[in-house]
């Protein structure tokens, strides 16, 4: 299930009944979820809830969060957060920041549109020309490049984020998550459709092993992290390989992020860590709420869906 779509099942307060330039924090009476195993990634502490927020993104200094019906949030810290205005109602599933500028991309739930909008600041966003009507879930920046994924595997690159060219992937289905490292780009979705390219332009389609469905991929500590369905966890030195890893849960994981040493996962409620990729180790997020992504930034980690996260 795509991340955006189970976002909008949730039946959770939107976000748009808050003026632009709302500040949004539940500091006060914020919960933490203490977990076992060790302290890496064990205590994590809610910051907003009753919120639709399908993805997040860190860089120039803060966190951009984005959601259901064009919802974005901005904030420093990660604590307190300021409602945005996007410009469009269809809703955001990707985010992303490559040379100063961030990129967030999606679709509308109900019509087959796509949107891509850029924003230098996190407070002004333009709406970007796609050129596809499909829908897009997930963008990526690597090597100059930003790479945007989406519906019947649809993927496109920009170098300015403004123009952007549709390239050819090979397969038909569903692209959900891609991510950039060591000079590669990997792209994930369903029936196990792992994609690579060096360029962004030409792909090779890569054995899974299997023919579940893939939600998000991350890179970090030299491997490429995949997760999905059913809570599989793939990982790869090189984008070729791939190897099945125990994640000892069944519940489908929506998002992974690579920072400070440490893998972390996210899916509803429940966060997993793994300073290798391998051995991963479930904590307790001390929320009930969806989770769709997590990042790393400025040295911790914001995990979004039905609430917002942090930890430390």
């Amino acid at each position: 299930m795509r991340k955006a779509a189970y976002a909008a099942l949730m039946g959770l307060v939107l976000l748009s009944v808050f003026p632009s330039g709302s500040n949004l924090t539940l500091t006060a009476w914020g919960q933490t979820g203490p977990g076992g195993g060790g302290s890496a990634g064990a205590t994590w502490t809610v910051r907003v809830s009753d919120i639709m927020l399908n993805a997040v993104a860190y860089g120039n200094g803060f966190f951009v969060a984005v959601g259901k019906g064009g919802t974005i949030l901005t904030s420093r810290d990660g604590i307190i957060w300021k409602v945005r205005d996007s410009g469009t109602a269809n809703d955001l599933s990707g985010v992303t920041c490559g040379n100063g500028l961030f990129v967030a991309v999606g679709d509308s739930f109900f019509t087959p549109t796509s949107t891509i909008l850029t924003s230098r600041d996190g407070v002004a966003w333009r709406v970007r020309t796609s050129g596809t009507s499909k829908g897009l879930y997930d963008v990526t920046y690597g090597g100059g490049l930003f790479v945007a994924v989406g519906d019947g595997g649809t993927v496109l690159t920009s170098r300015d984020g403004a123009s952007w060219t549709k390239r050819t992937s090979g397969t038909g289905n569903d692209l959900l998550g891609v991510a950039y490292g060591n000079g590669l780009f990997v792209a994930v979705g369903k029936g196990g459709t792992i994609l690579t390219s060096r360029d962004g332009v030409t792909w090779t389609r890569r054995t899974s092993g299997t023919d579940g469905w893939f939600e998000e991929v991350a890179y970090g500590g030299g491997l490429f992290v995949v997760v999905g369905k059913g809570g599989t966890i793939l990982t790869s030195r090189d984008g070729a390989s791939w190897t099945k890893r125990t994640s000892g849960t069944s519940s489908w994981l929506f998002g992974v992020a690579y920072g400070g040493g440490l893998f972390v996962a996210v899916n509803g409620g429940t966060i997993l860590t793994s300073p290798d990729g391998i051995t991963w180790t479930k904590r307790t997020s001390g929320t009930d709420n969806h989770l769709s992504a997590v990042t790393y930034g400025n040295g911790t980690f914001v995990a979004v869906g039905g609430a917002i996260l942090t930890f430390p």
